[in-house]
């Protein structure tokens, strides 16, 4: 098992570098001047907008400009500097990254609980009443839009029913930010049940199962431990990579219910041009991935017993 971790370590390595590399010369390649953006439709001369581009390091080569970038965050954990506002980036993402961690984990939950219950459920009715209404539920969930469902929960269960505030405030209440959570969690709970049921479905017929049931074991334990830890494996695939899905992919969750989370910043920081932001934080999120899904292959092991790692 050591040796794995340390040969998956070593594996994290190119993939961080390759990554943060595609996203830096993205970012960077998009249109505008952030320098000349902090003077509006005003401008300045060029002295000024050159001794500017030369101290935030615009004015050298992309390459080494990643490389010099990457060195300041791996030696000091410097991620640098916003132009604009003139904030420490590592500040700023702390100031956002605790509001989107909260909000991922809120809706991580939602999707795992209900996700696998409904699941369950499906699976052990396949053919049944409560599986095709689950089918038709996660159905209607995945074919409404997340903007078109966010919508929806403001204006019944806000402007309507008065249960929820409309906006998170800058508290960012866990009772508040349960509206956006069921939002973002929403198409991968749907994604996770019918995954489940399709597992569950699939694993009810198979040999162990009808083997474990002949020999007079409790249904609670055929199911609760033969079927459910082999019928998992590919719901804890999915379920590892989507933990940084919802960290970095609430931009439209978050502007709905003005949540100051990661979503947000990101988004800011695109419109402001603010590359060093941006890579900094999916900077982040690329090591989020990462860790969750070393998490995952360790976790095949617990799940099923006949997959052992060298």
């Amino acid at each position: 098992m050591g040796r794995y971790v340390a040969r998956r370590l070593l594996q994290m390595i190119p993939v961080f570098f390759g990554t943060t590399l595609l996203i830096f010369l993205m970012v960077y390649s998009l249109p505008g001047d952030p320098v000349a953006g902090l003077f509006g439709d005003k401008g300045t001369d060029p002295a000024t907008l050159a001794r500017l581009r030369h101290e935030y390091g615009l004015d050298q080569p992309i390459l080494e400009q990643y490389i010099r970038y990457m060195g300041d965050i791996l030696l000091k954990f410097d991620f640098g500097t916003q132009i604009r506002s003139g904030r420490e980036i590592t500040e700023v993402i702390g100031d956002a990254f605790p509001v989107t961690l909260r909000l991922a984990l809120l809706a991580f939950l939602i999707e795992l609980v209900l996700g696998l219950g409904l699941g369950v459920v499906a699976g052990l009715n396949a053919g049944r009443l409560a599986d095709n209404l689950v089918l038709i539920f996660t159905l209607l969930i995945i074919s409404v839009p997340v903007f078109v469902l966010g919508f929806i929960v403001r204006m019944v269960f806000s402007d309507q029913l008065g249960w929820i505030a409309p906006n998170v405030s800058n508290e960012e209440l866990w009772s508040e930010l349960l509206a956006p959570a069921i939002v973002l969690g929403a198409l991968s709970l749907a994604y996770v049940a019918r995954l489940t049921r399709t597992s569950m479905a699939e694993n009810l017929r198979a040999d162990y199962v009808r083997t474990a049931v002949a020999k007079g074991l409790p249904k609670s334990r055929v199911y609760g431990v033969h079927l459910m830890r082999n019928s998992m494996i590919p719901v804890v695939t999915f379920l590892g990579t989507d933990i940084g899905a919802l960290m970095g992919g609430a931009v439209v969750t978050e502007g709905l219910f003005n949540v100051k989370g990661v979503g947000g910043l990101i988004y800011d920081s695109i419109v402001r041009r603010e590359g060093m932001t941006v890579v900094g934080v999916v900077t982040v999120l690329v090591l989020v991935y990462l860790v969750a899904s070393l998490l995952v292959d360790l976790l095949y092991a617990v799940l099923d017993p006949r997959i052992r790692y060298a």
